[in-house]
């Protein structure tokens, strides 16, 4: 088969219609540019890109904006968050973290690096085309750096560096196991696993194999979410976006359904109602699915609840699961899964422990609804933190939405009591779905009555909190000044009681006073990608983290996640 065409002209004419856009399109294609200077070297788990200008006017005049690499051959873990450093007139260093999947004996970066304001005037050309030799690796910067760290930083910063490097994938997941067990102690934990010990306790007098069978199965439910958890974070992080440890309470409206699930709850173990009532004089089966099923949505919940206090025990292994391919970041999720559930896999598998506890009895509907009084507690902290992301007039609405749930649950109960008749059961129902759809519409966090951030100056415990910035941190610094950075989150209670510890101490204060030491608040209560950043910056992933900046160091002095008088008054002191 052949084919002839004619041809117009023996040069080329544009097209009339299009050639325009075409040739603007070519125009902005990745290319290397005369006005910019490219080179990279290998750092341990990291790429060092440079990119200085080549003395060019364009180059001088411009600043290109966030920078960000994308490399052939997977070699950069692109959809982790970069460190980028300089301004247009000295250069950038961009640190990109080195994908797990990508080849390990790349000798050569080929690639683009984008600019959100172009690489030319005017914002044209927003990619760079790279192909620039990998220099050898610094092992001595690396090892320097984590020595600084591990000195620093005293547990917290060595306890990093060992769970991303010389630990290797075995002592991550015991960090991760051992820090999923002590989870359990938690207060923001404790309060829905008081639901979990409750059934142990109504469970004490069956046989050994159904206490067995809701044991794995909680353990099924802490593991799944666990799993979904990591699942929505590497998908999300996949597709460009940068996240932390508890990004899920970020979310107004996440942290508004977690408090209403939290206040159904509480009400239910106060008896203002009883789901589930009319299910048990169906029969014995039903009631045996019922029960598995609430051991299924314990594991859930217990889940749910536990991230915003997993950092203190959490953060290196936290760190390292969320830089690492995908296979061993599950592999680190799923060690601090069955390390939550371990106490009651062991409650649940051995009698004899089984025994201890009491016999059912009358006892229980007191200590159910004592029980009730912790939830009651976590959801008042869940308010507190919408009281963080939400405006006057929204969290006013909340309130009231809570109240109306509320008022919901007392129809189902009041009107669908054992003995109730048709029409009454029927009534309760309704108002059940009426009325608490009415309060889940109008407290439900709407658009514009977030707040996006947290910029403003705030005193709290008698220190003045100014919002942190790179630029305010490198002003203070500038002024020869001490500089203590929190970062921190309203949903993180690790945080307020570090915050309190501290900050409640006169001699801290007093301190503070005297070396007139420059306090910055992080706050990671609402999204921020430039917090976000920055935490990647020191492998974290999770709050609290303090860092405190001395006077002419080229590094800070990492904190510990939990914090005393005495650790911070030693960091801040000179010497």
């Amino acid at each position: 088969m052949s084919l002839t065409l004619p041809v117009r002209s023996e040069a080329p004419q544009q097209d009339a219609e299009f050639g325009g856009e075409i040739a603007a399109t070519l125009e902005e294609l990745p290319r290397e540019l005369k006005e910019w200077t490219v080179s990279a070297r290998k750092d341990g788990k990291t790429i060092v890109v440079t990119v200085k200008p080549a003395g060019g006017a364009a180059a001088d005049a411009h600043a290109p904006g966030e920078l960000h690499v994308f490399a052939e051959d997977n070699l950069v873990a692109y959809e982790l968050p970069q460190t980028v450093e300089g301004d247009p007139k000295d250069g950038y260093t961009i640190r990109a973290p080195i994908s797990a999947d990508g080849p390990q004996d790349a000798t050569h970066l080929k690639g683009v690096i984008t600019a959100s304001n172009g690489w030319l005037p005017g914002g044209k050309m927003r990619g760079l085309l790279v192909n620039a030799a990998l220099g050898a690796e610094a092992k001595t910067s690396a090892s320097a750096s984590a020595g600084t760290n591990a000195g620093s930083g005293g547990a917290s910063g060595s306890a990093a560096s060992g769970a991303t490097g010389g630990a290797g994938l075995g002592g991550t997941l015991l960090l991760a196991f051992v820090g999923g067990l002590i989870l359990n102690l938690m207060p923001c934990v404790f309060p829905v696993l008081g639901i979990k010990i409750l059934g142990f306790v109504n469970q004490a007098g069956h046989e050994r194999g159904k206490i067995v069978a809701h044991g794995l199965v909680f353990t099924l439910g802490v593991l799944l979410s666990f799993w979904a958890l990591a699942a929505v974070l590497a998908i999300l992080r996949a597709g460009g976006a940068e996240l932390g440890w508890g990004f899920q309470l970020q979310s107004p409206a996440f942290v508004y359904a977690l408090a209403v699930l939290l206040l159904v709850f509480a009400l239910n173990m106060s008896g203002v109602f009883e789901f589930g009532l009319r299910a048990t004089a169906i029969g014995g089966e039903l009631q045996t699915k019922s029960g598995y099923s609430g051991s299924f949505f314990t594991g859930v919940l217990a889940t749910v609840v536990a991230t915003p206090c997993s950092a203190p025990f959490l953060a290196p292994a936290l760190g390292a699961a969320l830089a690492l391919s995908t296979v061993e970041s599950f592999a680190i999720f799923t060690a601090i899964a069955i390390g939550l559930s371990t106490p009651y896999l062991l409650l649940s598998a051995f009698p004899q422990a089984v025994k201890v506890l009491p016999r059912p009895g009358a006892w229980m509907e007191t200590f159910k609804q004592f029980m009730a009084f912790p939830l009651y507690a976590t959801v008042g902290y869940m308010i507190w933190v919408l009281a963080g992301q939400v405006n006057e007039e929204g969290l006013q609405y909340l309130l009231l939405g809570l109240v109306l749930v509320a008022m919901a649950v007392w129809f189902y109960g009041r009107w669908t009591a054992p003995g109730a008749s048709s029409g009454r059961r029927n009534f309760g129902i309704a108002a059940l779905v009426i009325v608490g759809a009415a309060g889940l519409w109008l407290g439900w966090p709407k658009a514009s009555a977030t707040v996006q951030s947290a910029g403003a100056t705030v005193v709290s415990g008698g220190v003045t909190w100014e919002p942190w910035s790179p630029e305010a941190v490198e002003r203070l610094r500038a002024e020869g000044r001490v500089v203590y950075v929190d970062f921190t989150a309203r949903w993180c209670f690790t945080c307020q009681t570090n915050k309190k510890v501290v900050f409640g101490s006169d001699e801290v204060l007093k301190e503070f006073a005297d070396r007139r030491v420059a306090t910055l608040r992080a706050d990671w209560t609402n999204k921020d990608p430039r917090i976000t950043a920055e935490l990647a910056k020191y492998q974290r992933s999770a709050v609290p983290f303090n860092v405190v900046w001395k006077p002419g160091a080229a590094e800070p002095v990492i904190l510990p996640e939990l914090l005393t008088p005495g650790i911070v008054l030693e960091a801040v002191r000179e010497g």
